[in-house]
């Protein structure tokens, strides 16, 4: 974790309050999140069926990642009062607004794919 004081923290504080893609973007990127947001986009899932749904995530990063949406107030954590506990994670009313952006952003993202595929590979290098 950085400095809040640094010049890296400052100027992205200030990208973050001054550009809305920036901010979006600062909320759901990174290497799992949008693998996280993309499971509970229509589903409420316990902790455990988020881990084995996530083939590579450490347990130490998904509780992080999930830690940083639930405070973005993306998701949502449930807590169940049982023996043995239960914990299941849903979107909140404010994560289901990013519904139609993350459709976008896939479909963005296999269409890419699908092009590049197709090129040259000495194009690709």
């Amino acid at each position: 974790m950085r400095k809040t004081t640094s010049t890296n923290s400052l100027n992205e504080k200030l990208i973050n309050e001054t550009c809305g893609m920036a901010r979006s973007l600062s909320i759901i990127g990174g290497r799992w999140k949008p693998a996280i947001l993309c499971r509970l986009n229509n589903y409420t899932m316990r902790y455990s069926e988020l881990k084995k749904s996530i083939e590579g995530i450490s347990e130490r990063m998904l509780v992080a990642q999930l830690r940083e949406l639930e405070e973005d107030q993306i998701i949502e954590r449930i807590v169940y009062a049982e023996v043995p506990p239960r914990v299941e994670y849903k979107m909140t009313e404010l994560g289901k607004t990013m519904e139609p952006m993350l459709k976008a952003m896939s479909d963005w993202g296999n269409m890419h794919r699908e092009k590049v595929e197709k090129l040259p590979s000495e194009l690709v290098d």
